[in-house]
């Protein structure tokens, strides 16, 4: 079984818990959230009520300390900066009082995995019955109204302190106000650059009237809230409305561009060489090479020399793969540019196509000549002529999901590959894609900004293959299990560092990737500017007298 806390570290996420009086709560808050994720930070935003002390006597946290209190604002930029130093690329926030279960951590998780990059948004369940203030409810739905009108976008609940944010894609941090309105702020700003924001379901405990610690001034509050949301109005009108139009604009350009550059390119360029090379070469094979080396070097060029604009492309191959021994090639199937992705690797491939693709007005006779086949004549037909290819030294790519996948998830694995290896003795050779279907996925119409990795595994010989099953099927489904695992590692890797540039500015693909500066374990360091007393040994509270935490079911369906 996975372990989750290794995951989260993996990808880059630690926890920033900002605090201020909760010394009757921060023990059990922290020690909880230590036992979901090893790298928690806490700011003690000038407490003078013991919780400083508490903090201490707790081993493997961070702490960032200062004697005066600035408000919840600044606490978190400081718990912000403190994790980008340590090398996070995620943080997950979450309130000191006990309100929000460190148990839902796991549901940021896989919301983070669903939608790397994204700014994730605890919807605190059941809102509408809790019992609350008055103020409360007021504020929560006056923050939902402001926010549609500045961003266009609805939240059920912008004002949950339980998020997840990705560091350095957040925006406006110099501008942010000090108190807790901020993180209405951290939302517009996101939501004004692009950022996904994406909400999921999580509990909220609310304890007695008497028991809840609340820093609220009504009045005051109120009043630096009004005057927050009329700049932010302006702002919308001046900053947010045209970034999104400008936005808008480059992805459609850089989607025009590309797909001209591929017409143009394919219809006055390939589609005459390949007409010369089928009127020059009178030797049948010299011609089909010939084909064959045009649709590598049109893939290398598209991919590599010129490039999709906007997506850095990057291939791993560890075990120094040189195709020049045929295999059955197998390979996760996401998006329509998987085709130019595997063809850059070397002249003699083969693809085995779907109808459409073969009978292309632009590439078919081209794809013809080079001898891809429809997989719809069936593998009874096309045996004999993949044993032909085999022995003239051609690799056959197939994809096992038959059929790209939507969200890119690894989708079930048919037999056909596997029967066709074992069939012709060949060995089966593993190339795991991440990225493309992100790029451009099944049904998407616009190109999106996203690197592309492409990792070569090892060769599987025919007589390894029964230690990966007894059976067609069983193989299918063992190694359906291995790119599952494979695609998430890779995930992990690159979605953990996604953020910290452009694909366009990162230096080597995902191959810079490991030079990270997150340690290895948390230490506790010493607070900021401190007169710190004698050491004083300070029981740590007991667990608060809260309801038990209730083991859920799986999320609801993310809005």
């Amino acid at each position: 079984m996975v372990n989750e806390k290794d995951i989260l570290r993996e990808r880059g996420i630690c926890v920033v818990i900002p605090t201020y009086n909760n010394a009757g709560t921060i023990a059990d808050v922290v020690r909880r959230t230590l036992a979901q994720c090893q790298d928690v930070i806490v700011v003690c935003d000038g407490s003078t009520d013991g919780t400083l002390d508490i903090l201490r006597t707790i081993d493997g946290i961070s702490i960032v300390a200062y004697d005066k209190n600035a408000g919840k604002g600044t606490a978190l930029k400081r718990g912000f900066r403190k994790a980008l130093e340590l090398g996070f690329a995620y943080a997950i926030t979450m309130d000191a009082d006990g309100q929000h279960f460190p148990e839902d951590i796991p549901l940021l998780l896989q919301a983070n995995q669903q939608h790397p990059g994204a700014l994730i948004v605890g919807q605190r369940k059941g809102l509408d019955k809790a019992e609350r203030s008055k103020g409360s409810k007021f504020a929560n739905a006056f923050s939902n109204f402001w926010f549609a009108v500045q961003t266009g976008r609805y939240l059920q609940d912008t004002q949950t302190g339980f998020r997840l944010y990705p560091l350095r894609k957040l925006h406006g941090l110099s501008l942010l106000t000090s108190r807790y309105e901020a993180e209405l702020e951290l939302l517009v700003f996101a939501a004004w650059h692009g950022i996904e924001i994406v909400s999921t379901p999580v509990d909220v405990y609310y304890p007695p009237q008497g028991e809840r610690v609340s820093h609220f001034r009504p009045i005051r509050d109120f009043s630096r809230i009004f005057v927050l949301n009329t700049v932010l109005c302006v702002l919308a009108v001046v900053y947010g409305l045209p970034l999104a139009i400008w936005r808008g604009l480059t992805t459609l350009l850089r989607t025009v561009y590309t797909l001209l550059f591929f017409i143009i390119s394919a219809v006055f360029v390939v589609k005459p060489l390949t007409m010369f090379y089928m009127l020059k070469e009178r030797d049948l094979e010299r011609r089909r090479m010939a084909l064959h080396r045009l649709l590598w070097r049109y893939a290398r060029f598209v991919t590599l020399r010129h490039g999709i604009p906007g997506v850095r492309l990057s291939i791993g191959n560890p075990h120094g793969e040189d195709f020049q021994k045929p295999a059955i090639i197998i390979c996760n199937h996401q998006s329509s540019l998987d085709l130019m992705t595997m063809l850059i690797h070397t002249p003699k491939l083969v693809v085995l196509t779907k109808d459409w693709v073969w009978n292309n007005p632009i590439y078919g006779s081209l794809i013809q000549g080079a001898e891809f086949y429809p997989v719809s004549e069936g593998l009874t037909v096309l045996l004999p002529k993949l044993r032909s290819l085999i022995d003239r030294g051609y690799s056959i790519v197939v994809y096992p999901e038959g059929t790209r996948s939507v969200d890119g998830s690894i989708g079930r694995f048919h037999q056909g590959a596997f029967y066709l290896a074992e069939q012709l003795q060949a060995d089966i050779l593993p190339i795991v894609s991440y990225g493309a279907g992100k790029v451009l996925p099944k049904g998407g119409r616009l190109l999106r900004k996203w690197p592309i990795r492409i990792e070569i595994d090892r060769r599987i010989a025919p007589d390894e293959m029964p230690s990966h099953g007894s059976t067609l099927r069983t193989q299918a489904s063992n190694m359906r299990k291995y790119y599952i695992q494979r695609y998430a590692e890779i995930a992990n890797r690159i979605e953990s560092h996604i953020i910290t540039a452009t694909p366009s500015t990162t230096k080597n693909g995902a191959e810079a990737l490991g030079n990270q500066n997150r340690p290895s374990r948390q230490v506790t360091e010493a607070p900021e500017k401190q007169n710190r007393p004698s050491r004083q040994v300070t029981e740590a509270p007991e667990k608060q007298n809260r309801p038990s935490r209730q083991v859920t079911g799986p999320p609801e369906k993310q809005n």
